[in-house]
C-alpha cells in the first residue's frame, strides 16, 4: 500500500477534501462545502497552514465571533437538508468555548456540524500554556472537555494514526439519519504538527449516500392494525421528513387514506398552505386549528419528530385517550412516551406502511375537518395582519409582509423570542422545506450567524432566491458581528430586525403569570440614568457600521416598500441589507396552548399551572 507522509493536519484536510454527498436529485457536492475560521496560536499554522495549503477545494471564511461562525455552520446542514456539512475551527480556551451553544444548538435539533478547537500540548513539555485551564486532579482534562455534554462523538487525537480510526466514525456520524449530531475532534497543537506516514487510500474520494434503513416488519404490521382501527388518525410531519426528503410520500400517504396532516416546528413548509388535508402547525406556536384536531384525534401518526414540548402543549394537546404511533429512524425518538414504535426512515416507512393499509379510509367527516378549522384559523390571522393606523406594526403584521413578497425560492428563518410563534404559526408556505425556526435550543443570535451560512448554502443549490432572517432587538444585541463577516465575505440576505424594547416575550410570561415587570424591557431595568435620559440603540447607524445596506421603517405603510429594496440590495449587492421597524411589545399571536414552567406558588398563575398539570398526559408503557 502506497503512502504519503503528512502532518496530522494536513491529513485532515486532505481527507476533508476528498469527502462528497449524493444530493436529494442524485447529484454530487462536497460534504464539507468550507470551514470558518478564526486563528489563534492553538491552531494557526498547523491547521491554519494545511488549510491555506488547501484553499481552492475546501474554501476558509474568516467568522469574527467563535459562536457565530460555528452557527453558521449548523445553519449550513439545515439549508442544505443535512446533505452538507458545516465545518468551524478555533484556539483553545475561550475560542472553544465559544463554540459550545453552537455544538449545543446542533445537538438538540439533530444538525450535523464538524468542530475543530485546539487543544493543549500532548507532550505537556511547556505547562501551563496560554489558555489552559488546569484541574488539579486530573491533568488529561481541558477546555474542550466542555463539549462532552453537547456532542455526539468526540474525539481528543493525540498520535497522527489515530485518524485512521476515528475518521470513518466522524463520516458515520455526520450522515446518519438516526445517529446525526456535531462532531468535535480536538486537536493539540503539537500533534496538528506532527508527522506521520499516511495510506493514499485513506484520501480517495468518496461519496456518501445517506442511508435509508427499512422498518421492521411486524413493526410495520402493528402500526397498520392501530390506523385501520382508527376512525380519526392525525399525521404530525416533523424535521425527519424533510432531512429524509419524505415531503411527496407523506403527502400521498396522507390523501390516499385521508388523514388530516399537521406540521411541528422543524417540519414547516413540507405542506403546500392550501392544501385540503393541512390543518396547520402544531402546539404552542402552532395554530388552533391544528390544535382543536389534535384535541379530538383518537390516533396520533407522528414521523420524524421527537416531539418536543412546544409541539405537544407540554403533552396536553392530544386526547389524553389518543393512542400514539412513532416512526422514526432514531430508535431513541421513536420509543418515547409509550409510543408503538416504528424505526426507519421516513420515506420508507411511509412507503411500506400506506400497502399495509390497504384501501383503509378514515371517516370522511373528520378528514374534511382539516380544511375547516385551517380556514378559521386562516380568518383570524387575516384580521391580525390588517393595518393598524396610528400603532406600531405588530409581530404579525411584519411577518405578513414578508410572507406577501415572498417566493418559492426565498427562505425564511428565525430563532427566539416572540418572532417563532409568529412564523411558525403564521406563516403561510411558498416552498417546500423553505423555513428554519431553530427552536430545538433557542439560540438568541443564530438569527444573523444562521442567516450568514444559510445564504451561502442556498446561494448555491436557489441563485435566484432570498434568505429572510427576522429577530428581536435582543437577539440583535446578543450576537450581530457576523453580519461584517457575510458583507466582508460578499453574501447577502434580508435581516428584519423588530425592535420592542427589550425582552418582550419574557416580560409577557413574567407579567401573564403574576409576577412583576422586571429587568426584561428597558423601562423595567435598573439604570443609573434619570427617567428619560437612558440612552437607545442606533440599529440602523450600528448596521451600516458593519457593512450593511441599511432600511429603517417609521409604520407598517412603509414596510412593504423597503422590504422589496432590501431585497434587491441583498441580490445586487451580496451583502446583508437590514430593515429595522420600530414594534408593538405586547402584541401576539395567541393558540390558548398551555406550556409548562416553573409558576411560584404565591403569584396568580399558580392555578393555571395546576390546572396544565392535571390534563398533562402521562405514558406508562407501550401505548
Amino acid at each position: 500500500m502506497s503512502e504519503v507522509r503528512l502532518t496530522t493536519a494536513q491529513a485532515l484536510v486532505r481527507w476533508m477534501a476528498a469527502q462528497r454527498t449524493e444530493l436529494f436529485d442524485g447529484g454530487e457536492a462536497p460534504l464539507f462545502p468550507g470551514v470558518f475560521a478564526i486563528f489563534g496560536h492553538g491552531n494557526v499554522l498547523g491547521l491554519g497552514t494545511a488549510l491555506h495549503e488547501h484553499r481552492d477545494e475546501l474554501p476558509t471564511w474568516r467568522g469574527h465571533t467563535e459562536q457565530g461562525m460555528a452557527l453558521a455552520a449548523v445553519a449550513q446542514a439545515r439549508a442544505t437538508h443535512r446533505r452538507q456539512v458545516g465545518v468551524a475551527t478555533s484556539s483553545v480556551g475561550p475560542g472553544a468555548l465559544n463554540m459550545v451553544t453552537a455544538a449545543g444548538v446542533a445537538h438538540a435539533n439533530r444538525l450535523p456540524v464538524l468542530l475543530l478547537p485546539g487543544d493543549t500540548f500532548v507532550s505537556r513539555a511547556p505547562d501551563p500554556v496560554l489558555q489552559q485551564v488546569e484541574h488539579f486532579d486530573d491533568p488529561t482534562a481541558t477546555a474542550n472537555d466542555a463539549f462532552r455534554a453537547v456532542s455526539r462523538y468526540l474525539d481528543r487525537i493525540t498520535r497522527p494514526e489515530q485518524l485512521l480510526a476515528t475518521l470513518p466514525q466522524v463520516a458515520r456520524v455526520l450522515t446518519d439519519p438516526a445517529d446525526c449530531g456535531p462532531v468535535v475532534l480536538a486537536l493539540p497543537q503539537d500533534v496538528q504538527v506532527e508527522t506521520g506516514d499516511f495510506p493514499t487510500e485513506l484520501f480517495r474520494e468518496v461519496v456518501h449516500r445517506v442511508p435509508r434503513p427499512r422498518p421492521d416488519r411486524r413493526e410495520i404490521a402493528d402500526a397498520a392494525a392501530a390506523l385501520r382501527s382508527a376512525r380519526r388518525p392525525l399525521l404530525v410531519l416533523g424535521g425527519g421528513v424533510r432531512y429524509s426528503g419524505a415531503g411527496r410520500e407523506a403527502l400521498e400517504f396522507a390523501e390516499a387514506h385521508g388523514i388530516p396532516v399537521t406540521e411541528t416546528t422543524a417540519g414547516r413548509t413540507l405542506v403546500p398552505h392550501d392544501h385540503p388535508l393541512h390543518a396547520g402547525p402544531l402546539g404552542i406556536t402552532g395554530s388552533r386549528s391544528a390544535n382543536a384536531l389534535a384535541a379530538r384525534a383518537d390516533l396520533v401518526l407522528a414521523v420524524g419528530t421527537r416531539l418536543q414540548d412546544f409541539t405537544t402543549a407540554s403533552w396536553t394537546v392530544f386526547h389524553p385517550e389518543a393512542r400514539l404511533v412513532t416512526l422514526n429512524a432514531a430508535r431513541f425518538d421513536a420509543v418515547k412516551h409509550g409510543a408503538l414504535a416504528v424505526v426507519g426512515d421516513a420515506a420508507e416507512g411511509l412507503r411500506e406502511l400506506g400497502p399495509a393499509l390497504g384501501d383503509h379510509r378514515a371517516d370522511p367527516d373528520w378528514t374534511a375537518g382539516a380544511a375547516a378549522e385551517r380556514a378559521v384559523w386562516d380568518a383570524h390571522l387575516d384580521r391580525l395582519r390588517e393595518p393598524t393606523p396610528g400603532r406600531p406594526p405588530t409581530y404579525a403584521q411584519v411577518v405578513g409582509v414578508v410572507n406577501e413578497l415572498s417566493g418559492p425560492d426565498d427562505y425564511v428563518m428565525t430563532a427566539s423570542g416572540g418572532l417563532p410563534g409568529e412564523l411558525v404559526g403564521g406563516w403561510r408556505a411558498t416552498g417546500p422545506a423553505t423555513m428554519d425556526v431553530e427552536y430545538g435550543f433557542s439560540c438568541m443570535g443564530y438569527e444573523l450567524s444562521g442567516a450568514w451560512g444559510a445564504a451561502m448554502a442556498r446561494g448555491r443549490t436557489h441563485p435566484g432566491g432570498v434568505v429572510t432572517t427576522l429577530l428581536g432587538d435582543g437577539s440583535y444585541l446578543m450576537l450581530n458581528s457576523e453580519l461584517y463577516s457575510a458583507a466582508f465575505a460578499g453574501h447577502g440576505f434580508v435581516a428584519v430586525v423588530c425592535d420592542n424594547d427589550g425582552y418582550a416575550v419574557i416580560a409577557r410570561l413574567q407579567t401573564s403569570q403574576g409576577g412583576g415587570a422586571f429587568n426584561n424591557m428597558y423601562d423595567d431595568c435598573r439604570s443609573e440614568h434619570e427617567e428619560g435620559r437612558r440612552p437607545r440603540v442606533d440599529f440602523a447607524g450600528h448596521a451600516t457600521a458593519l457593512g450593511c445596506s441599511v432600511l429603517s421603517v417609521g409604520d407598517l405603510a412603509e414596510l412593504p416598500a423597503a422590504y422589496r429594496k432590501a431585497r434587491e440590495v441583498a441580490v445586487a449587492e451580496r451583502r446583508p441589507a437590514v430593515v429595522v421597524v420600530r414594534t408593538h411589545p405586547s402584541s401576539w399571536t395567541e393558540t390558548g396552548a398551555w406550556w409548562e414552567v416553573g409558576v411560584p406558588e404565591h403569584l396568580s398563575g399558580h392555578a393555571g399551572h395546576r390546572d396544565g398539570k392535571r390534563r398533562q398526559r402521562r405514558y406508562v408503557g407501550r401505548a
